[in-house]
């Protein structure tokens, strides 16, 4: 049997080299393309934050948007329009009470400190409390004798509070200038939404194939839900929490609205605030307010247990925990934005998970074959 000849030194050397020309040229390509994609995001990155927001908004408003277009004589342009005064309206609105009840509970307490005014009632035996309550005792009745021993006694505290307090305000004031840019972000998303829509659903299908529709249908949903099931019904209790604390005269009622609207986001509910303010108020006012504000306080801390059932997974066929427990996630890892994206990559992965068990693998069928008696007869002689 004759043997192949080798092939020319000269033509494997030249493939060779061609080889890595190729892998020199590949090379380069990457590198220029992850340096432009470095580029784009260092130029996009402080426009990520409303950008998100923008989308997180529009998805979740788009059912209340098309009623508005639908009153607008289908004309976009205008129903955006209304979109933005209207988002306007209900993110600056209650910033006004918030700062209104602020400054006015400010003042109420400088003036009261000013002219001796400011009375701290006598404290209460706190003994049975262990480790830290004999020490709340004994500072509460420096405070009840003279506050400004008292005040001297917890200066350094104070000062943390001062400028944990001041962090927090400026960290505030940037979170609402990238939601009054994320209201006309969404503005432009909704005018545009059948562009928009068909975008992602391209984007989809390339990245996921013939399950990309359904993933952007379920991500959609889910964005859905978990601005219903939790960041609404935390402005429910956080703004019924505000609206008893105000008629019941609590001072500073927005700001303890506000910590409500945090507490209840990430699921710590708005009992941490309400129960002091109904002891404050057994101290301080009338016994018919305390009691009908307690009630109200009963109310609103337990609504959160009939609303979240039924908000959280409405029109969704993914579990109620997998959700919840994606947005809970998410939160502690990147804050309230995290709700959203942890919510969507846990339904997703769980999507995904399944569909991955569904698939009929090769090995799986016959061994189905087999047990359903399909398969070749052992007892059979074979064919000569």
């Amino acid at each position: 049997m004759a043997e192949t000849p080798p092939p020319p030194a000269g033509k494997s050397l030249t493939s060779g080299h061609d080889a890595v020309d190729r892998a020199v040229e590949i090379a380069i390509r990457i590198s220029l393309l992850a340096l432009w994609i470095s580029l784009c995001f260092a130029i996009m990155r402080p426009f990520l934050a409303p950008l998100a927001w923008g989308i997180i908004i529009a998805i979740a408003v788009h059912p209340g948007y098309q009623a508005l277009l639908s009153l607008a004589g289908n004309r976009r342009i205008t129903a955006s329009v209304l979109f933005i005064l209207i988002a306007l309206l209900v993110l600056i609105v209650p910033i006004v009470m918030l700062s209104g009840t602020l400054v006015q509970g400010a003042e109420s307490l400088a003036r009261g400190f000013e002219a001796g005014k400011l009375i701290i009632p006598p404290a209460p035996d706190l003994t049975y409390i262990p480790l830290v309550g004999p020490d709340i005792e004994d500072f509460w009745k420096t405070a009840s004798s003279n506050l400004e021993d008292a005040l001297r006694m917890i200066e350094p505290q104070l000062r943390m509070l001062g400028e944990w307090a001041l962090g927090f305000a400026k960290d505030a004031g940037m979170s609402i200038l990238h939601f009054i840019f994320a209201i006309f972000i969404a503005a432009v998303f909704l005018a545009k939404s059948e562009e928009a829509g068909n975008l992602v659903h391209s984007i989809a299908l390339r990245l996921a194939g013939s399950h990309g529709f359904r993933f952007a249908q379920l991500s959609r949903a889910v964005v859905r839900s978990v601005f219903r099931g939790i960041l609404g019904v935390a402005m429910i209790q956080a703004t019924l929490a505000g609206l008893g604390m105000l008629a019941a005269g609590v001072p500073a009622a927005g700001l303890w609205a506000l910590i409500g609207l945090v507490l209840s986001t990430i699921q710590l509910g708005v009992f941490p605030v309400m129960v002091p303010a109904a002891i404050y108020l057994f101290y301080t006012a009338s016994t018919t307010t305390a009691v009908l504000f307690l009630i109200w306080t009963l109310f609103v801390g337990t609504i959160d247990n009939i609303l979240k059932p039924i908000l959280l997974g409405q029109g969704i066929s993914v579990p109620m925990p997998v959700i919840f427990i994606g947005a809970i996630g998410g939160f502690i890892g990147q804050g309230i934005i995290g709700l959203f994206v942890g919510a969507v990559v846990l339904v997703l992965g769980y999507e995904l998970l399944l569909a991955w068990l569904s698939e009929e693998r090769p090995e799986a069928a016959t061994g189905t074959d087999l047990k359903a008696g399909a398969g070749p007869n052992l007892n059979e002689k074979p064919a000569p």
